[in-house]
């Protein structure tokens, strides 16, 4: 089967996220009051797996092994069938 994965890897509380605040700077000199830029990753992956089990083990595995780096990051994923 075909699946579509959409994950989100982004920076876990209390570390520092330079692009985030250079842009919340950029932002605040177009004059828009904001107080907080939180920059994520978005990866979109279609790929084969016998069945959704598989599909979630083999999502974890791509953001364990290469997509996030667990000291830094958290990340979610929602799977669903590739149509």
């Amino acid at each position: 089967m075909r699946f579509n994965a959409f994950i989100e890897v982004r920076l876990k509380p209390g570390y520092s996220d330079p692009e985030g605040e250079t842009t919340r700077t950029s932002l605040r000199d177009l004059n828009y009051d904001v107080e907080r830029v939180d920059v994520s990753k978005v990866y979109r992956v279609t790929f084969n797996a016998e069945n959704v089990k598989e599909a979630e083990r083999a999502v974890e595995e791509m953001c364990i092994r290469l997509l996030a780096n667990p000291t830094k990051d958290d990340y979610r994923y929602e799977i669903s069938v590739a149509t």
